[in-house]
């Protein structure tokens, strides 16, 4: 008797033990186990070249961060749009603090005030509005910094209600399995992926979010081509397994996985 109450109070402390992970899980359409969000940076040729036919392909959506964008790739950002695909705010100029990269010492962010980086990103809204006729759109931050002058603009930014969410440059296994729903919106976490990647660590990044049924944020760069540059051959082979997992894990938009999250905690 003694041994049947023991057994059945460490069942129930088990049970407590693991509910709050339960209760934890965002329930993503269709069962899936996780989502997979593929997020790119910069505007680069190479996405457009490799990224956008290798996705369009097996019908999966991306999100492309959009900075110092050409004039000769405007329409082809117009129509990586108009398919479906998420265009959000990079800034204009993309400036990261001077110690990050030699660059123009009118854009690095030490140059900036955080009203002045408030302005470039209401600027760039009107761009990516042009460019897919939308009226609000999420953020990644240039270099995954947020600091202008010195002084940290997020909290500015969420005041002034500019963008939907922000995205970063890191995360931790805790951030692939959290409830998502839960998230701080100006602190999206991101994986990055670039030279020397393989399909086999995108798919264990994977792998990890499915074990709490959460998400995985890819961040890229180049792809086959342009700078921190994953393998175009690994992307593809990525991209093929998730098509070949879609009863397991569902691809979409980054804005698309937190209004999902939002609407069903």
């Amino acid at each position: 008797m003694m041994r049947a109450m023991f057994l059945q109070a460490a069942a129930l402390c088990v049970l407590a033990a693991v509910a709050p992970t339960a209760v934890a899980q965002t329930r993503w359409p269709n069962g899936a186990k996780a989502t997979v969000v593929l997020t790119y940076d910069d505007a680069l040729a190479s996405q457009l070249d490799h990224v956008v036919p290798a996705l369009d392909a097996e019908g999966f959506k991306g999100t492309f961060f959009l900075a110092n964008v050409q004039q000769a790739h405007v329409d082809r950002w117009r129509k990586v749009a108009a398919g479906g695909h998420e265009l959000g705010n990079h800034t204009v100029f993309h400036a990261c603090s001077k110690t990050s990269y030699p660059a123009d010492p009118r854009y690095v962010s030490e140059a900036y005030t955080p009203a002045s980086m408030l302005r470039e990103i209401e600027q760039q809204n009107v761009l990516l509005h042009a460019l897919d006729g939308r009226q609000s759109h999420g953020m990644a931050t240039p270099c995954g910094q947020s600091l202008a002058g010195g002084a940290d603009y997020l909290d500015d930014l969420r005041r002034a209600r500019l963008v939907t969410y922000v995205r970063g440059v890191v995360d931790t296994p805790d951030d692939a399995r959290a409830n998502v729903a839960k998230v701080d919106p100006m602190h999206i976490p991101a994986r990055g992926f670039g030279e020397g990647a393989t399909a086999e660590k995108m798919i264990a990044y994977v792998r990890e979010a499915e074990q709490g049924g959460g998400w995985a944020v890819f961040l890229f760069h180049g792809v086959g081509g342009d700078y921190l540059a994953v393998p175009d051959a690994e992307h593809r082979k990525f991209v093929a397994w998730l098509a070949a997992h879609r009863g397991e894990v569902w691809v979409t938009t980054l804005q698309g996985a937190l209004d999902w999250a939002k609407a069903h905690p």
